[in-house]
């Protein structure tokens, strides 16, 4: 994670954008009314499906399950 105050966020904005899109940095940016993070869109996305899958009843065990699975455990599957 990066930090940066505001004023020096500005004056290096492309940069700092392109730190975070490119590297998947986290940017915290301090102001003096509080903190604000940066992150890239593929990251935020990221998160969201993350959220969006553990809302989902039952789906946490589910994943775990899959996680623990050895491969002779599973099954062969064809599209």
């Amino acid at each position: 994670m990066t930090h940066v105050n505001i004023t020096n966020l500005r004056k290096n904005l492309f940069d700092y954008v392109n730190q975070a899109v490119e590297y998947n940095d986290v940017i915290n940016i301090s102001t003096k009314d509080g903190n604000a993070v940066m992150i890239s869109e593929e990251e935020y996305n990221s998160m969201m499906e993350t959220l969006y899958l553990l809302s989902v009843p039952g789906m946490k065990e589910k994943l775990e399950e899959g996680l623990n699975a050895r491969p002779e455990d599973c099954e062969e599957f064809s599209w």
